[in-house]
Order: structure tokens, then sequence, then C-alpha cells
């Protein structure tokens, strides 16, 4: 563990990675540039899990990390942990990532592909850490611009990374603290 910048204990990558061991999962951080990219396998069947991609962005007031898309497979069910735990792992490792990179904000893009599932991936966003800050409907300009960013609709949502590792901090303190 680590500690933030005001005092909280916060995961380091090392304990997120071990944590993820102790769960059968094999996490890798690949990065290429400012690009990065997370994979979880599950240690048991050597199959792919879920993948989560996206970038460090440098903008006028500082580093940002940019969390493009994040994807599930269904083997993810039968696996011993929910979707939220496979995914809060690459999630984790993610923001960690940013963290380590300099990056002070996380945004992302809650994709309206249908008004259900829209629904639920703000509410888990929302559970996560993440606070709405624009609809990208298409109305006007700046959608446009937003659109183009994120390729789609949906609502845009912001999260301080500190605060992130700090609110996941329980999920991964090593079992034999």
């Amino acid at each position: 563990m680590s500690v933030s910048s005001n005092g909280v204990t916060i995961p380091t990558m090392e304990d997120i990675m071990e944590i993820s061991r102790a769960q059968n999962l094999d996490l890798k951080l690949q990065k290429l540039g400012p690009f990065f990219r997370v994979t979880a396998k599950s240690m048991d069947t050597k199959r792919e899990l879920g993948i989560a991609e996206g970038g460090i962005r440098v903008w006028f007031d500082g580093k940002i990390l940019h969390l493009d898309s994040i994807r599930l497979k269904r083997e993810t069910l039968s696996v011993r942990k929910s979707i939220f735990g496979v995914g809060l792992f690459l999630g984790a490792v993610a923001v960690r990532h940013g963290f380590d990179s300099g990056c002070n904000t996380a945004q992302l893009l809650a994709i309206n592909d249908t008004p259900l599932y829209h629904s639920k991936l703000v509410r888990f966003y929302s559970r996560m850490g993440f606070k709405a800050v624009h609809e990208v409907d298409g109305s006007s300009i700046r959608d446009l611009a937003h659109m183009l960013v994120w390729g789609g609709k949906g609502t845009r949502m912001d999260a301080n990374v500190e605060e992130l590792l700090v609110k996941w901090c329980t999920q991964f303190k090593p079992r034999n603290s």
C-alpha cells in the first residue's frame, strides 16, 4: 500500500496484482506510448475474461486518464466472482496506471446504446465513484467533438483518480494485513 496526498492508504499496482492472483485472475498491463490495455485471464482455464483500454492525454489542466472501453466475456459469470468483481480489477489496474502516470482526472463515456443498458452503466460508474458531467446527445457542436473522441452518444463522466483508489482501497488490501 502507498499513501495518498491526504494521508490515506491506497493500493499499489503490486497490491492489486497480488489480490487478483489470489482470486485466480491473471492481470496484464500493456503499454504503447500513451495507450494501454489491461487484460484479465482466468488462471484456471487460461481464457480471457475481459479487456480495458484507454490512454493518457495531456490537456490544459494536466494529464487525463481516458478510459475508452471495458469488455467482459460471458464466461465471467461462471467465475466465482461477479462481473462487478472482474470489472473492478480491470478498472483498478487502469486507474492505478493513470495515477502512476501523473493523471488527476479519469474520464469515460457511459455509452447510450439502449436506455436500459445506459441507465445500468451510469449507475455502475456512479457507484464506482464517477460523476456525470455532460449528456452527449448530438444536439450541439460540443457534442460533435465528444462524439468524435468517444465514438458515440451517452453520459460523459469524470472522477478524481486518487479518490477512486481511496474508495476502492478496501478491495485491494493484502490478505495478510
